[in-house]
């Protein structure tokens, strides 16, 4: 007779508050749907209450450590979030106990932690969501410190070696885990990143938003280095100025180290009237301010890092049937697909004039947001992901009987 108690899951995530982390969200509440307890630990953001319960998932918050210039700010955060979530983990197995540790790179840290556990049974998932020594060359144009990054090479490979299971985000990843780190295959898990359409669909434009000019650029998502807002930014000083394009509003839509810097480079370049920063906005704003959109831009330059990775801002831009503009990225080519016009070279001025050939081409836009609509509703949107999610842990616990979870794709609704 299977054993009906529910397994306890805690997910550590460092770089992104919960529940603003999509990715984290959709995963601890897939889980809680299916009969698991799940308690997150993660920095909180400003107005947000140190413990709370958000739709079935137990969070423990910790305020953000104070920020430092450069590499050093770094290392200060990483250290200081994992003390902090030693701590609280400890409070958390001692008060209530848990039976696997889901930890969200990046940082790869928690494997460091998780091995203090592995003795008591707890099993460790390593949810692979970044390639962090790539991320690390990507802030520094390739040019980083080869000590540093091999440091965070050895912890990857660290980290996939102590998993009792590996969670990747495409096949790039995989890939990686199996050719670079040796992970054995029947190991991994393929769990794409996709826009969970109980909550993800598009809604009527803001008239606001709508009248500030004939074309609207949405962007959505984060604001470091390797995000390449910059790209976008400058792509724009040519759409304006040099292309004559002047009825043009883009909405930047995030934060993260690099928006003090874009909005000092938006002065610069004289875009002031064409270019606001809203911030982090709640989910509802921002499928507002997306559906009112007529373009998106996915501005991340091609390097090591970002050909291999999956950007949710393009799936979540697809789920609003909009039409995007990108650099050539591997994986982004295959999640899109026929839904965005690729960029190569990282050429910003390649990149305004694509804006503009979809700005005056009303029937193409149609077509690519329809192609992405389609495609996230027949193949991409979490409800595929959540199924091998919920093997992969059916595996790791065969003794639970887990509910029978809702992953019915919504009915499609007009473009």
């Amino acid at each position: 007779m299977k054993n009906r108690k529910a397994k306890r899951i805690l997910f550590l995530v460092e770089n992104t508050p919960y529940p603003t982390d999509v990715r984290v969200r959709n995963e601890a509440e897939t889980l809680v749907e299916a009969g698991y307890q799940v308690r997150v630990v993660a920095q909180s953001k400003k107005g947000e209450k140190r413990r709370e319960e958000v739709r079935g998932v137990q969070v423990y918050r910790y305020p953000p450590p104070p920020e430092f210039p450069s590499f050093i700010g770094f290392a200060v955060e990483y250290i200081y979030s994992y003390i902090v979530a030693l701590f609280i983990s400890a409070y958390i197995f001692i008060r209530h106990g848990f039976d696997a540790i889901h930890a969200a790179n990046p940082p790869d840290i928690y494997a460091f932690l998780a091995m203090f556990y592995k003795p008591f049974g707890v099993k460790y998932i390593f949810d692979h969501h970044d390639l962090t020594p790539e991320v690390f060359q990507a802030m520094y144009n390739g040019e980083g410190n080869s000590t540093v990054y091999k440091v965070l090479l050895f912890m990857e490979r660290f980290s996939l070696k102590l998993a009792d299971r590996v969670i990747a985000t495409n096949q790039s990843y995989r890939k990686r885990q199996i050719e670079l780190h040796g992970t054995p295959a029947e190991k991994i898990t393929i769990v794409r990143n996709g826009p969970n359409l109980k909550r993800f669909n598009p809604v009527e434009p803001d008239p606001e938003l709508r009248a500030k000019a004939g074309t609207i650029i949405g962007y959505a998502g984060s604001m470091g280095k390797q995000d390449g807002i910059d790209y976008l930014v400058r792509a724009m000083g040519h759409l304006v100025h040099e292309l004559n394009e002047k009825d043009v509003y883009c909405v930047l839509m995030g934060s993260g180290a690099q928006e003090g810097f874009l909005k000092s480079l938006t002065k610069e370049l004289d875009l002031e009237d064409h270019i606001w920063f809203p911030g982090w906005l709640e989910p509802e704003q921002l499928i507002e301010i997306l559906s009112t959109s007529d373009i998106c831009a996915g501005p991340d330059p091609k390097n090591s890092f970002n050909d291999h990775s999956t950007m949710i801002k393009l799936m979540e831009y697809m789920a609003m049937a909009k039409p995007i503009v990108s650099f050539d990225l591997t994986e982004s080519i295959f999640s899109a697909r026929d839904a965005a016009v690729y960029v190569e070279n990282n050429d910003e001025m390649e990149f305004a004039k694509a804006i503009q050939m979809l700005m005056h081409d009303a029937d193409k836009r149609v077509t690519m947001g329809q192609a992405g609509y389609e495609r996230i509703h027949k193949e991409l949107a979490w409800q595929y992901s959540a199924t091998k999610m919920l093997d992969m842990y059916s595996g790791l616990f065969p003794s639970m009987q887990t509910k029978q979870v809702d992953v019915s794709v919504k009915e499609k609704i007009a473009y």
